[in-house]
Formats: C-alpha cells, structure tokens, sequence
C-alpha cells in the first residue's frame, strides 16, 4: 500500500476509487490487486516477485497431451 494508507492494486496502482480491488494476503501482509492485474497473478506470477518479496517463483508445469 501506498504512504496514506489508501488501498491501491499492488501492480497497476489505481486505487479502490478507480477500481475494485481484491484483498491479497501474502507471508502475514495485506496487499491489494484489481481485476485486471489478477491474471498477472495467475499466469505471470514472475512479474509480480520484486512487489510480493519472498515469493518463490515455480517452473512452469508442463501440460501436453497425449
């Protein structure tokens, strides 16, 4: 979160006056990410490391068929 205490999506920024925002809990602190940025989370969890510290960064899995 950002110094006045005002909720703000922890990749794009905008606020919870701009956007909905989810709660996000990560190692004990509260962290907040929109709608928008949520399959950032899901998919490109990498881009998100330096903002979440202490993330560990799985490979990705490998999902061929057969």
């Amino acid at each position: 979160m950002n110094e006045q205490n005002e909720k703000a999506c922890l990749n794009c920024g905008r606020t919870d006056e701009q956007t909905p925002l989810l709660l996000l809990s990560f190692k004990g602190k509260e962290n907040y990410i929109c709608a928008q940025c949520l399959p950032v989370l899901i998919h490109k969890t990498h881009l998100l490391a330096d903002k979440l510290p202490g993330m560990e960064i799985a490979p990705t899995a490998d999902h061929e068929t057969k």
